[in-house]
């Protein structure tokens, strides 16, 4: 099959490197793979793969017509047997694109906490978790797959060496070491990566011997260097570190002692043989347990807790206590730490291993072209309405200064105002 991939953004982020690494795996199974998408710091990890990486002028716009003809344009001059997009821009980028006009066969995967109401319900669709995939499917979607997030275990193992992570971020080897690792945005992740801060600092101002490490970048990042230092200064004592965005950064997972995280992140954590305490909004953390782990499997790596707690501080002093109260029976117990991180590793490789993920996706591709739809439907008018509507509501919250970034993942905003998205 020769097969056209177009990622959301080259930022770094889990959605983009699950298709960028999909991608890789599913040409290595045998077809001829590209990626398509605007410039970014992942075009690097792209060329690291192998993969044939075609520029998208960040300038025009997912949505413009250059895009759509040009789109329309590496079709037809490639061959293209199927496209896919990643979340639902570049998907209905190359709806209204190539599938319309060209007849090709498309899929869409959504990594975001939900799907977006006007994508066309005959799009084979792919989800992360199976509570997603059940919504969908009861929302007329036709074709809906569940592929969770994959992780490469050979890539990401307990095996690398995170001793010269500490040592280069001035962290203390004796200390234990949460990580963080992730894009610091205002949606998702935001409360609890103040969240973490003030943990950190609560727990190393009574005396117990913690750092907490955060990697990545990101909009509201100057909010977090804020609550950092607002942390050290409670500790007396520097407590919580931001390296920034690093391209490869599996020397901190493998310096933890402890993941804080969630979606990709979360799994990536686990492949490391730590244990993981997963991270949500509404003042949400929960280690994973045995005893826990099911409720994750169902409704993806992420949580929310008591819809009460009011947006802002208050949301983010619970979710602190929160994570004090599931990090406090760990922190002086290396024995336990050893058999969480051991269960996480072995879930991880039993279940989200990238080749078995990479067999499903190109089962996908091949069903998508075996069973092709009808380009122009009544989905077509449906999804166009539904996209101009949310295009309209997008301006009047911007012009009202109450836009949400990552509208799709704003899954606590949604849950207060459920006609926000």
């Amino acid at each position: 099959m020769r097969i056209l991939v177009f990622p959301h953004s080259m930022e770094i982020g889990g959605s983009q490197l699950n298709a960028i690494e999909l991608a890789a795996s599913v040409r290595d199974r045998g077809h001829d793979v590209a990626i398509v998408s605007g410039s970014g710091p992942l075009v690097e990890k792209v060329h690291e793969f192998g993969v044939d990486h075609i520029p998208l002028p960040d300038e025009w716009g997912r949505m413009s017509l250059r895009t759509h003809r040009f789109l329309k344009k590496v079709v037809r001059d490639r061959g293209i047997d199927v496209v896919h997009g990643y979340e639902w821009p570049p998907a209905m980028a190359l709806y209204f694109g190539p599938h319309l006009f060209q007849r090709v066969p498309l899929v869409c995967t959504v990594m975001s906490m939900a799907v977006a109401h006007f994508l066309p319900r005959t799009m084979p669709l792919v989800v992360g978790t199976d509570d997603i995939r059940k919504t969908a499917a009861a929302g007329g979607h036709t074709a809906v797959t569940l592929l969770e997030p994959p992780v490469d275990t050979g890539a990401n193992a307990p095996s690398i060496d995170g001793a010269a992570f500490r040592a280069t971020y001035g962290l203390d080897p004796d200390a234990v070491l949460l990580v963080v690792v992730g894009r610091l945005s205002s949606e998702l992740k935001r409360e609890g990566l103040l969240a973490a801060c003030d943990a950190a600092g609560s727990l190393a101002g009574r005396g117990i011997p913690v750092q907490l490490a955060i990697v990545g970048d990101g909009p509201v990042r100057e909010e977090v260097v804020e609550r950092a230092r607002m942390a050290n200064a409670r500790a007396g004592r520097q407590v919580v570190v931001l390296t920034g965005a690093l391209m490869d950064p599996r020397a901190a997972y493998a310096a933890a002692d402890i993941v804080l995280g969630m979606g990709g992140s979360a799994l990536r954590g686990m492949a490391f043989g730590k244990p993981l305490v997963v991270q949500g909004e509404l003042g949400f953390w929960r280690l994973c347990t045995p005893r826990t782990v099911d409720e994750f499997l169902a409704g993806g790596w992420y949580g929310l807790g008591d819809l009460a707690f009011p947006v802002g501080d208050d949301g983010i002093a619970v979710g602190a206590d929160r994570l004090c109260s599931e990090l406090e029976p760990m922190l002086a117990d290396p024995d336990h730490r050893r058999l969480l991180g051991a269960f996480g590793r072995e879930l991880v490789v039993d279940r989200f291993s990238l080749t078995r993920a990479a067999e499903v996706q190109e089962q996908v591709y091949a069903s998508a072209i075996a069973t092709r739809d009808r380009a122009w439907s009544a989905e077509t008018a449906r999804s166009a309405h539904g996209l101009l509507g949310h295009y309209l509501r997008r301006k009047s919250r911007h012009w009202l200064g109450a836009g949400l970034s990552e509208d799709f993942n704003a899954i606590a905003a949604q849950k207060r105002s459920p006609g926000a998205a």
